[in-house]
């Protein structure tokens, strides 16, 4: 991978979000592909990705 982020392509970041949606880090997920989508030109594969990490619950439930 290379170091410099500018040189990243969709294709890097939706890899990295596989690999945080593996690790049960949901949202840093759910960033890594919407970077990703943002950066794919197709607009059905944009939605595809975005439809694959979706945002997480932002609220936590406590059990009682």
């Amino acid at each position: 991978m290379t170091r410099d982020p500018a040189e990243l392509t969709a294709s890097d970041y939706l890899d990295g979000a596989r690999e945080m949606a593996s690790a049960n880090r949901s949202f840093l997920a759910h960033l890594l592909a919407e970077e990703a989508a943002r950066r794919t030109t197709d607009p059905a594969t944009a939605a595809g990705i975005r439809a694959s990490f979706p945002a997480p619950a932002t609220t936590r439930e406590e059990n009682g």
